[in-house]
Order: C-alpha cells, then structure tokens, then sequence
C-alpha cells in the first residue's frame, strides 16, 4: 500500500452525500461552516460560488470544488441572487440525509450534489487542510478517470434508484483521491515545499515515505532508510526535511502515535503489545512518548476515547 492510501485508511477520510440541489433561476443558498470540508459537484448548469476574502468561481457542468476546511459559502445562479440558508431550507422541505433539495419551482436548470468529508480526530497527521482553500478542478482540466467518474455521478443523481444513496456516497470517496491526484499533478514536488502530500512525488521523499508506511515499526535509521530508498545517507537526510517539513525520525513518531490512537481507541490490543509492534523496545518508552505527544497517558486516552466515541 501506498503512502497517501495508507493515510487515507488509518485517518478514516470518509465522504457523505449532504444533498443534491435542484435549483431553477433565480436561487441562492448559503452554507455555514462545518467541520471537516465541503464539497460540490455541478451535473447540470451553472453556479457561482463565494466565499469572503475570495473572488467568485463560476462553476461549469462537470466542475467540482472542494472546501477543505469547511467555509461558510454561497452557492447562486448569479451574483446578487437573494439567498435562503441551507438548514432552514433543508427544515421547510422535511429534507433527509443525502436526498434532494428544490430550490424554486419547475424543471430543474442547475443539479449540484453536495457532500462533506471528514477525517478522524484520532489522526493528528494533515491531509485536507494541506489543500488549498478553494481547489476548484473544472472539466476541461480533469483527468479521463475523474471525468469518467464525474459521468456516473451524473448518472445518479439524475436518475435515482434503489441503493443511488450508497453508490454516491461510494464514489465521493473515489472523487476525493482523484482531486488529491490532480491537485499533485499541478503542485509538483519542490526541495522547499515542507508538505509531506506534496512530498509523495519526490524521487527521494516519495519512496522514503512508502517505506516508513509500509514497516511503522522497523528500527529506522537515515542509513537504512537511505538503503531502502536507494540514495545515499547525505540524500536522504538533505531532501527529506527539505521536501516533507520534518526529519523522517519525526515524522515516524507522529505517525507511531496516530496508528497507537487509532488501535487504542478500537481495538482490545493491550498497551504492550501496540507498544512492540510499533517499535518501542519497552512499555515505558512507549507511555513516554505517547504523552509527551497527546498530553494524556495511552491508558487515560483509551477510556477517554471509547466515551467520547459512544456519547
């Protein structure tokens, strides 16, 4: 498994349709903030969207914008619409989880599936928020597989049937990797970028990364890591902060303490056994490390976690 998949499974990174809009000129809808990031698909006509402190984007069919830390927005079909907030529009209409909203009435002019996406507290390593804060891929930009993807959102939404919720749902997911491939392919990697997401397509960075992922709990030295990696140990230890923002020691022990998050949190492994298969040669350098990182002890994090986790 690769490093941005290995990311993308312990943070847990999940999509969830919010609504699909159908909308007939003239509308506006506003969105407040939420945690996580907001996302839009336009399947049909246009839109514009706003956000304070940054110009309007006009969204095309097949556009898709993501709002990876979750902005208030508006969504109109042209400036200076009047706008309805979004929550009291989804009360008026009795509107459920993933169905459909209308905005004015008659045939639709504009479809735009709306979602969110979340990542797991648990997981202190960044991933949305390393994005830009509007990353807006229109159509004539997007790769064959985003589009093909984009076709079957399309699809679905304009043609519901039984299990429509769970397949968009599903492909929002597959939507999110895409836009993290295409936002890379326009963001290579430079030797001062400091972002280990852009970091994945260094020559040095890139493999370096795969290989802590892949052994969490090896004994990495920069020598072994530079002989995994095929480069010499000078390499290594010039382009790995340069590229990734931290020392790959570092980088291992965030890493080393979010997957001891996640298995404290969900599973029944004792301390001592998460603390040996993720390196440490004893319980107690473990308990160090892991408060020193979280500020509460792995014992205190499990009970705390697990209750705020069934509240």
């Amino acid at each position: 498994m690769d490093a941005l998949a290995e990311v993308l499974a312990v943070a847990g990174v999940r999509g969830t349709i919010a609504a699909t809009l159908n909308a007939v000129e003239p509308w506006g809808v506003t969105l407040s903030p939420l945690p996580g990031a907001a996302f839009h698909a336009v399947t049909e006509g246009t839109a514009w969207l706003y956000l304070d402190g940054h110009p309007g984007v006009r969204l095309m069919p097949g556009d898709v914008v993501l709002l990876p830390t979750g902005l208030a927005h508006t969504l109109a079909s042209a400036p200076g619409t009047g706008l309805v907030p979004f929550d009291r529009l989804a009360a008026e209409q009795g509107h459920a989880a993933g169905g459909e909203l209308q905005l004015g009435t008659g045939p639709a002019q504009t479809r735009i599936l709306c979602a969110r996406y979340q990542q797991d507290p648990a997981v202190s390593l960044p991933l949305l928020t390393l994005l830009p804060v509007v990353l807006h891929i229109p159509a004539g930009r997007a790769s064959t597989a985003l589009d093909t993807t984009l076709r079957l959102l399309a699809h679905e939404v304009g043609q519901p049937r039984l299990g429509t919720a769970a397949v968009l749902n599903r492909v929002v997911d597959i939507l999110l990797v895409q836009m993290l491939r295409a936002w890379l392919d326009t963001s290579p990697a430079g030797p001062d970028a400091g972002c280990w997401l852009r970091a994945l397509l260094d020559p040095v960075a890139g493999p370096a990364l795969t290989a802590l992922h892949g052994q969490p709990g090896r004994d990495w030295t920069v020598g072994s890591l530079a002989v995994a990696t095929g480069v010499s140990r000078a390499t290594l230890a010039r382009r790995f902060p340069a590229a990734v923002g931290a020392t790959p020691a570092a980088y291992l022990a965030r890493w080393r303490m979010d997957l001891a998050a996640r298995r404290l949190r969900d599973t029944e492994d004792t301390v001592g056994v998460i603390a040996r298969s993720l390196g440490y040669t004893s319980e107690y350098a473990f308990n160090r490390a892991f408060t020193r990182a979280r500020g509460i002890t792995p014992g205190r994090y499990r009970t705390t976690s697990r209750q705020g986790a069934g509240s």
